[in-house]
Parts: C-alpha cells; structure tokens; sequence
C-alpha cells in the first residue's frame, strides 16, 4: 500500500533539510531493506519496527523486509497560493496527492537565514498556509455547490446526498476551520475525501529548533503546543541540522551522539513513527524461512481485506487465517510452540487484524 507523506512549509523554514536527513539516514542504513529516491523530491523511507529483527532471529529467516512510507518535498508555499501565486498550483496539487501533511515550522533564530514573512512567528506561518488551504477548499467546494445548485431537483441523483455535505464543510471553512474538524461525522469525512480537499487531510506539525532546545522546549514551541490543542492535529519537536548531522555518522557513532543528546532515538525515526501513526495504520508480520516482512494496514481491516495487501487473490479465496501476537511468538519461541501452548487462533472473515499480529493465511487457491 503505498502512503505518503507530503512534507510543506513556508519557504527557509527547513523542509529541504529534513527530506535530506530522512533520505540519507534511510539509505545509509537501508543495507539490505527495499530503499529508493524516485524523484529529487520523493523518497521511500523504511519505518522503524525493532519487532522485525526479534521475530526474524525466532523463525532463522533469510531475509527481512520492513514496511515503508513515501515522504514528498513539497515546493515552499507563499501568499496568495490559492490564487495561483508562486508555485502554488504545483504546490496545491501535490498536497492533493498526499495522505498526511507533514507542516514544518521554523522555531529557531538564526540572523542567517532570512525569513520570508521577515520575522520568526511559527503560529503566523501556520496560519499563512492554513489560510491558502482552506481558501482553496472554500473555492472548490462553491464551484461543485454552484454547478449541482444550478441542475433541475429530479436532474441531482446523488448529488442530493453530497449537496448539505459539501454546504456543511464551506459552513465550516467559512468559520476559519478546516474540513478535518468533522472527523467526528465519519460519514461526511467518507463523501468529502472523494472531493480531494485539502483541509479533510490529517496533520502533524514539525517544530524545526536548533540543536540546544530538542530537549526543552524553546518559546516558540511552547505556542504551537498550545496551537494544536483542540485543532485535530498534532506536533512534534526536531532539529533538522542536528539530523543531517547525524545522517553523516555510522550507526554506532549516530546512537552515541544521540546518548550525549539526551536521546534515546532520532527524531527522524520519531517523524517516521508519527507519520505512520497519524494515517491511522498498524503493521501486521509474515513469517517463513525465506523472509520476515511486515506489511501495512488500516486500523479495523478485517482478515480478508489485510491478506489482500499480499495478493488479491487472497482476498477473493479467504477461508481462515492463523493469527498468533507478536509478544506469545517471541514467548514460546515460534508458532508450532505457540500452537503446542495454545496461543495461536484460527480467525474468520469478519476478524479485525491488530498491530503486531503474526499470521498465515489460509486460501483456496
């Protein structure tokens, strides 16, 4: 399944810096996990999962595949994207394109590096993009009410179903609040993700600091804390120079430089993680002695519908699948002792997979 990620900002905030680290961290430690840069601006990044190493030495695999997530540098945006200034045409149809917006903030001083809004203000900036967001919305949304507003009643078919929808989220953007805050009325976010909106996507800001406040949180941090609370989004706090930094390092002299940091991770991994955690997906693992691969999902995906992610051919001939937990395969050693212990399920189609589950489907093909 491929997600992605779409990294945006306003432009010297340090979107390019990050995508950079993240890339050069995933290929000096891709060895030999599936890595690849498609574009100058897109890269797939392998997620971290410490399970796979552990359930790889229980089963003697030859090989282990982890799962990965796509990361896009999205060109920087500026005032008036909405209406087609800078590259905001390219840079609106990109975010289209993604599944969660990775907004970096710049919350460091550096008289260096000029700002584009000529001060460091990261609750401003985020109000500059989210602002070019929801005006885009806004003017997608009139076109599609004008033109069904426009047809006879008995002409609207399905469009009678979408229409109080689509009025509903303008009634929303027209407040200064994005499409997401619906995320409440499941229903609504369903119709309203077929329009492509922009402000339905879900978000997860980057606080880009300098090396000295990666542990306490510096002023401008503490605002966009208090900024995402109540606003269905979430943040996180990196440095991006001291990730490039570390992109440079072997992995013995990088987990050194990150114990004298005070860390236990990089906040690459930490991004990795979040990213895939905002989409909503968890990780389910197979297991044989040519590989131990791990494969992505929605949360609530039944049997069926993960064992298609392998092949369709899976779903459509579905019987059962044998499911045991990552933690009883790791405590009876593999899954003819977790059998012998009674720890492994034989589950049914309407079984909802869950993260870390181990399982071997069974088909009729």
């Amino acid at each position: 399944m491929g997600f992605r990620c779409g990294i945006i900002g306003l432009p010297n905030v340090g979107k390019s810096t990050l995508f950079n680290a993240l890339t050069k961290t995933a290929a000096a430690q891709a060895e030999n996990y599936p890595f690849c840069t498609i574009e100058p601006n897109v890269g797939v990044i392998v997620v971290p999962d410490p399970r796979l190493a552990a359930i790889a030495d229980v089963s003697q695999s030859a090989k282990i595949v982890p799962t990965s997530i796509t990361f896009v540098d999205i060109a920087g945006l500026v005032r008036g994207a909405a209406d087609g200034n800078g590259l905001g045409n390219q840079f609106l149809a990109r975010i289209r394109e993604v599944d969660v917006i990775i907004h970096v903030l710049r919350c460091f001083d550096n008289s260096d590096v000029m700002h584009v809004e000529g001060k460091v203000d990261p609750i401003s900036d985020a109000a500059v993009v989210n602002t070019e967001l929801m005006l885009a919305d806004m003017a997608s949304l009139e076109r599609r009410v004008a033109a069904i507003r426009k047809k006879p009643v008995n002409a609207r078919k399905d469009d009678n179903i979408l229409l109080p929808v689509m009025e509903n989220a303008l009634s929303v953007l027209q407040d200064g609040k994005p499409v997401r805050v619906l995320l409440d009325a499941p229903y609504e976010i369903g119709l309203l993700n077929s329009l492509m909106l922009l402000t339905v996507k879900p978000v997860l800001y980057v606080c880009n600091v300098d090396e000295l406040s990666i542990i306490d949180e510096n002023e401008y941090t503490r605002r966009v804390k208090t900024m995402v609370e109540g606003c269905e989004a979430s943040y996180i706090v990196i440095s991006a120079k001291a990730e490039s930094e570390i992109a440079q390092l072997s992995q013995e002299d990088a987990l050194d430089f990150l114990q004298t940091m005070g860390l236990h991770e990089s906040g690459l991994s930490c991004l990795i993680r979040a990213g895939y955690e905002k989409l909503g997906l968890i990780t389910y693992f197979t297991v044989g002695p040519k590989e131990t691969r791990a494969w992505t999902i929605r949360k609530n995906t039944k049997a069926p519908q993960a064992a298609g992610v392998i092949h369709s051919d899976f779903e459509k001939h579905f019987i059962r699948a044998s499911t045991v937990s990552y933690e009883d395969y790791i405590q009876w050693g593999g899954l003819v002792a977790a059998k012998e212990a009674g720890r492994v399920r034989e589950e049914g189609k309407e079984y909802l997979v869950q993260d870390g589950d181990i399982i071997l489907f069974r088909c009729g093909i």
